[in-house]
């Protein structure tokens, strides 16, 4: 089994661009449209979408722009991202004022997790 995408939603592409592009470093591909026709059958909603694709060699999103979405930060569905170097990347995430939450474990390390523009949650690792 191959997992082909994660699919999110984001309330702007300039939001997304900003979490995906310029932090995850991950290539903009492609953008299409989803008629409120497919959408209505797929995910019972009736509303026109916009998707935005950024992807690498080992991972694909596909971010929903969804401008009138209620987002909040309560949220258990996340997405586990395994980094070469955490601690430049959580610099990056402060630089870029991206919400990081560190929960501190038992053996004196950490439980560290980073929220996008839009309250996605992404658990994050050291590989």
């Amino acid at each position: 089994m191959v997992l082909k995408h994660i699919a999110l939603v984001c309330s702007s592409e300039e939001n997304s661009d900003k979490f995906y592009e310029t932090l995850l470093g991950l290539e903009k591909k492609n953008t299409r449209m989803v008629p409120s026709q497919l959408s209505k059958q797929i995910f019972n909603l009736d509303s026109e979408y916009k998707i935005v694709n950024y992807a690498d060699d080992k991972i694909h999103f596909e971010i929903f722009i969804d401008h009138q979405k209620r987002f909040d930060n309560q949220r258990i569905e996340h997405v586990c991202l395994e980094l070469g170097d955490v601690e430049d990347f959580l610099s990056r995430c402060r630089t870029m004022e991206v919400e990081i939450r560190q929960i501190p474990r038992e053996d004196g390390s950490f439980l560290t997790f980073v929220t996008d523009y839009d309250c996605n949650l992404f658990e994050i690792k050291q590989n």
